[in-house]
Protein backbone atom coordinates (compact mmCIF):
# COMPACT_ATOMS: atom_id res chain seq x y z
CA UNK A 1 0.00 0.00 0.00
CA UNK A 2 2.79 2.37 0.80
CA UNK A 3 4.51 1.38 -2.36
CA UNK A 4 1.86 2.42 -4.57
CA UNK A 5 0.83 5.53 -2.27
CA UNK A 6 4.33 7.03 -2.71
CA UNK A 7 3.95 6.44 -6.51
CA UNK A 8 0.77 7.72 -6.76
CA UNK A 9 1.59 11.09 -4.60
CA UNK A 10 5.17 11.74 -6.51
CA UNK A 11 3.32 11.87 -9.90
CA UNK A 12 0.53 13.81 -8.60
CA UNK A 13 3.33 16.68 -7.18
CA UNK A 14 5.23 15.87 -10.33
CA UNK A 15 8.74 15.26 -8.76
CA UNK A 16 11.08 12.85 -9.33
CA UNK A 17 12.66 10.37 -7.17
CA UNK A 18 15.58 12.66 -6.62
CA UNK A 19 13.31 15.47 -5.81
CA UNK A 20 11.29 13.27 -3.57
CA UNK A 21 14.46 12.48 -1.72
CA UNK A 22 15.42 15.76 -1.20
CA UNK A 23 11.75 16.97 -0.10
CA UNK A 24 11.91 13.77 2.29
CA UNK A 25 15.75 14.32 3.74
CA UNK A 26 16.61 10.56 2.25
CA UNK A 27 18.69 8.71 -0.33
CA UNK A 28 17.32 8.47 -4.04
CA UNK A 29 17.97 5.05 -3.95
CA UNK A 30 15.63 4.57 -1.15
CA UNK A 31 12.23 6.07 -2.55
CA UNK A 32 13.10 3.93 -5.56
CA UNK A 33 13.60 1.01 -3.12
CA UNK A 34 10.50 2.04 -1.33
CA UNK A 35 8.15 2.26 -4.62
CA UNK A 36 9.31 -1.02 -5.81
CA UNK A 37 8.62 -3.12 -1.71
CA UNK A 38 11.76 -3.66 -1.59
CA UNK A 39 12.24 -2.09 1.79
CA UNK A 40 9.71 -0.61 4.13
CA UNK A 41 10.01 3.67 5.06
CA UNK A 42 11.06 4.50 9.14
CA UNK A 43 8.18 5.72 11.15
CA UNK A 44 9.97 9.10 10.66
CA UNK A 45 9.82 8.95 6.92
CA UNK A 46 6.32 7.87 7.44
CA UNK A 47 4.99 11.21 9.46
CA UNK A 48 7.39 13.45 6.72
CA UNK A 49 5.45 11.57 3.83
CA UNK A 50 1.99 12.75 5.15
CA UNK A 51 3.01 15.60 5.59
CA UNK A 52 4.24 16.07 3.03
CA UNK A 53 1.05 14.71 0.43
CA UNK A 54 -1.30 16.61 3.02
CA UNK A 55 -2.78 13.70 4.42
CA UNK A 56 -2.91 11.22 7.27
CA UNK A 57 -0.42 9.11 8.37
CA UNK A 58 -3.78 6.03 8.96
CA UNK A 59 -4.20 6.95 5.46
CA UNK A 60 -1.07 6.67 3.69
CA UNK A 61 -0.45 3.40 4.99
CA UNK A 62 -4.62 2.04 4.70
CA UNK A 63 -5.69 3.92 2.08
CA UNK A 64 -4.69 2.99 -2.21
CA UNK A 65 -5.38 6.54 -3.45
CA UNK A 66 -4.35 5.93 -6.48
CA UNK A 67 -7.63 4.22 -6.70
CA UNK A 68 -9.37 7.51 -5.34
CA UNK A 69 -10.22 9.92 -8.19
CA UNK A 70 -10.95 12.61 -5.08
CA UNK A 71 -7.15 12.26 -3.68
CA UNK A 72 -6.08 15.00 -6.05
CA UNK A 73 -7.91 17.64 -3.65
CA UNK A 74 -5.84 17.12 -0.64
CA UNK A 75 -3.23 18.75 -2.27
CA UNK A 76 -4.35 21.71 -2.65
CA UNK A 77 -3.79 23.98 0.67
CA UNK A 78 0.40 22.67 -0.18
CA UNK A 79 0.34 24.55 -3.27
CA UNK A 80 1.64 28.32 -2.68
CA UNK A 81 -0.56 30.88 -3.08
CA UNK A 82 0.90 34.10 -5.14
CA UNK A 83 -2.06 36.40 -5.17
CA UNK A 84 -2.92 39.00 -2.75
CA UNK A 85 -3.54 39.45 -0.47
CA UNK A 86 -1.99 35.89 0.64
CA UNK A 87 2.11 35.98 0.99
CA UNK A 88 4.28 33.74 -1.22
CA UNK A 89 5.39 31.19 0.70
CA UNK A 90 8.90 30.89 1.80
CA UNK A 91 10.86 28.34 -0.37
CA UNK A 92 8.58 28.53 -3.70
CA UNK A 93 6.86 25.04 -2.77
CA UNK A 94 6.38 23.14 -0.15
CA UNK A 95 7.26 23.18 3.79
CA UNK A 96 8.22 20.00 5.30
CA UNK A 97 8.44 19.47 9.38
CA UNK A 98 10.59 16.91 10.24
CA UNK A 99 10.05 15.49 13.78
CA UNK A 100 10.46 12.23 16.25
CA UNK A 101 7.57 10.27 18.41
CA UNK A 102 8.36 8.00 21.60
CA UNK A 103 7.65 4.28 21.49
CA UNK A 104 4.06 5.69 22.48
CA UNK A 105 3.60 7.61 19.19
CA UNK A 106 3.75 10.69 21.10
CA UNK A 107 5.13 13.31 19.12
CA UNK A 108 8.58 14.56 21.37
CA UNK A 109 9.86 18.14 21.88
CA UNK A 110 13.20 18.87 20.33
CA UNK A 111 15.34 21.02 21.90
CA UNK A 112 17.97 23.38 19.52
CA UNK A 113 20.63 24.35 21.72
CA UNK A 114 22.87 27.27 20.92
CA UNK A 115 25.58 24.96 19.48
CA UNK A 116 23.07 23.58 16.66
CA UNK A 117 21.16 26.74 15.93
CA UNK A 118 24.14 27.29 12.69
CA UNK A 119 23.22 23.58 11.43
CA UNK A 120 19.37 24.15 12.03
CA UNK A 121 19.03 26.29 9.51
CA UNK A 122 20.34 23.38 7.00
CA UNK A 123 19.11 20.33 8.88
CA UNK A 124 15.54 21.45 9.86
CA UNK A 125 13.60 19.63 7.40
CA UNK A 126 16.30 16.49 7.79
CA UNK A 127 15.20 13.71 9.87
CA UNK A 128 18.70 12.63 10.38
CA UNK A 129 19.59 15.55 11.89
CA UNK A 130 16.19 16.51 13.94
CA UNK A 131 16.72 13.01 15.05
CA UNK A 132 20.02 13.84 17.15
CA UNK A 133 18.75 16.49 18.71
CA UNK A 134 18.36 16.19 22.48
CA UNK A 135 14.22 15.23 23.06
CA UNK A 136 11.95 15.75 26.27
CA UNK A 137 8.54 16.02 26.95
CA UNK A 138 5.86 18.38 28.62
CA UNK A 139 2.36 16.93 29.74
CA UNK A 140 1.08 19.83 30.50
CA UNK A 141 1.33 21.61 27.11
CA UNK A 142 -1.39 18.83 25.96
CA UNK A 143 -1.29 17.15 22.56
CA UNK A 144 -2.56 19.93 20.18
CA UNK A 145 -0.08 20.64 18.32
CA UNK A 146 3.84 20.59 17.46
CA UNK A 147 6.39 21.68 19.63
CA UNK A 148 10.17 22.07 19.79
CA UNK A 149 12.81 24.17 22.23
CA UNK A 150 15.15 26.72 21.22
CA UNK A 151 17.79 27.92 23.90
CA UNK A 152 18.39 31.97 23.20
CA UNK A 153 20.95 34.29 24.00
CA UNK A 154 21.53 37.99 23.85
CA UNK A 155 19.76 40.56 26.50
CA UNK A 156 16.88 41.47 23.46
CA UNK A 157 14.19 40.51 25.63
CA UNK A 158 14.68 41.16 29.24
CA UNK A 159 13.80 39.92 31.55
CA UNK A 160 13.77 36.62 30.00
CA UNK A 161 17.71 36.05 29.89
CA UNK A 162 20.35 34.72 28.04
CA UNK A 163 20.29 31.17 28.21
CA UNK A 164 16.93 30.43 29.11
CA UNK A 165 14.90 27.97 26.32
CA UNK A 166 12.07 28.52 24.95
CA UNK A 167 9.40 26.03 24.04
CA UNK A 168 7.28 27.04 20.85
CA UNK A 169 4.61 25.39 19.27
CA UNK A 170 4.47 25.89 15.30
CA UNK A 171 3.06 28.01 13.60
CA UNK A 172 1.29 26.68 9.89
CA UNK A 173 -0.71 29.72 9.01
CA UNK A 174 1.31 32.67 9.66
CA UNK A 175 -1.70 35.31 8.57
CA UNK A 176 -3.15 33.86 12.05
CA UNK A 177 -0.53 35.73 13.91
CA UNK A 178 -1.55 38.44 16.27
CA UNK A 179 0.69 41.53 17.03
CA UNK A 180 2.61 41.39 19.80
CA UNK A 181 2.97 37.60 19.60
CA UNK A 182 6.57 36.03 21.48
CA UNK A 183 7.94 33.91 18.69
CA UNK A 184 10.61 31.72 17.57
CA UNK A 185 11.84 33.04 13.86
CA UNK A 186 13.93 31.27 12.04
CA UNK A 187 14.97 32.57 8.91
CA UNK A 188 17.76 32.50 6.32
CA UNK A 189 19.13 35.29 6.96
CA UNK A 190 18.49 36.43 11.10
CA UNK A 191 19.38 32.76 11.98
CA UNK A 192 17.13 32.08 15.18
CA UNK A 193 15.26 34.86 16.81
CA UNK A 194 13.09 35.18 19.45
CA UNK A 195 10.73 38.37 19.19
CA UNK A 196 7.29 39.57 19.32
CA UNK A 197 5.75 39.49 15.99
CA UNK A 198 3.69 42.27 14.10
CA UNK A 199 2.18 41.10 11.38
CA UNK A 200 2.32 42.97 8.49
CA UNK A 201 1.84 40.11 5.64
CA UNK A 202 -0.79 41.05 4.02
CA UNK A 203 0.21 44.77 3.37
CA UNK A 204 4.01 44.25 2.76
CA UNK A 205 4.84 40.57 2.78
CA UNK A 206 6.69 41.29 6.05
CA UNK A 207 6.71 40.44 9.60
CA UNK A 208 8.06 43.70 11.88
CA UNK A 209 10.28 41.91 15.04
CA UNK A 210 10.18 43.68 18.01
CA UNK A 211 12.17 43.22 21.26
CA UNK A 212 11.11 43.55 24.82
CA UNK A 213 14.55 45.27 25.36
CA UNK A 214 13.89 48.97 24.49
CA UNK A 215 17.37 49.23 23.67
CA UNK A 216 17.21 47.38 20.71
CA UNK A 217 15.07 48.98 17.66
CA UNK A 218 12.55 47.14 15.50
CA UNK A 219 13.23 45.78 12.23
CA UNK A 220 11.48 44.27 9.21
CA UNK A 221 12.06 40.75 7.62
CA UNK A 222 10.99 39.82 4.20
CA UNK A 223 8.52 36.65 4.25
CA UNK A 224 10.44 34.93 2.02
CA UNK A 225 13.71 34.52 3.88
CA UNK A 226 11.34 32.82 7.19
CA UNK A 227 11.60 29.71 7.23
CA UNK A 228 9.88 28.58 10.47
CA UNK A 229 7.74 30.26 12.84
CA UNK A 230 6.72 28.82 16.76
CA UNK A 231 4.61 30.38 18.66
CA UNK A 232 5.89 30.73 22.14
CA UNK A 233 4.14 28.88 24.92
CA UNK A 234 6.59 28.63 27.71
CA UNK A 235 10.19 28.51 28.56
CA UNK A 236 12.75 26.83 30.83
CA UNK A 237 15.34 28.87 32.93
CA UNK A 238 17.94 28.05 35.77
CA UNK A 239 17.72 32.33 35.99
CA UNK A 240 15.05 33.88 38.27
CA UNK A 241 13.67 37.33 37.85
CA UNK A 242 14.79 39.93 39.76
CA UNK A 243 12.04 41.10 42.41
CA UNK A 244 10.99 45.08 41.85
CA UNK A 245 13.60 45.53 38.96
CA UNK A 246 11.41 47.23 36.15
CA UNK A 247 12.28 46.30 32.72
CA UNK A 248 13.38 50.08 31.82
CA UNK A 249 15.88 49.91 34.92
CA UNK A 250 17.57 46.44 33.46
CA UNK A 251 17.50 48.13 30.34
CA UNK A 252 19.19 50.73 32.03
CA UNK A 253 21.46 48.68 34.01
CA UNK A 254 22.39 46.79 30.58
CA UNK A 255 23.46 49.99 28.34
CA UNK A 256 25.51 51.23 31.50
CA UNK A 257 27.20 47.94 31.19
CA UNK A 258 27.85 48.15 27.55
CA UNK A 259 28.67 51.72 27.92
CA UNK A 260 31.38 50.21 30.50
CA UNK A 261 32.75 47.93 28.22
CA UNK A 262 33.10 50.04 25.61
CA UNK A 263 35.37 52.64 27.70
CA UNK A 264 37.29 50.05 28.93
CA UNK A 265 38.60 48.96 25.07
CA UNK A 266 39.29 52.35 24.36
CA UNK A 267 41.43 52.43 27.04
Amino acid sequence: MINTNLKYWRRELSLTQAQMAEKLGIKRSLVGAYEEGRAEPKLTTLVNMARLFGITLDALVTTDFSKKSKAKTAIRHLEPVNTTPEPPRPAGNLRVLALTVDKEQNENIELVPLKASAGYLNGYADPEFIEELPKFRLPMLGSGGTYRAFEISGDSMLPIASGTVIVGRYVDDWLTLKDGTPCIVVSAKEGIVFKRVYNRLKNAATLSLHSDNPVYSPYEIDVQDVVEIWEAKAYISSTFPIADLSLNRLASIVLDLQKQMTTLKKA
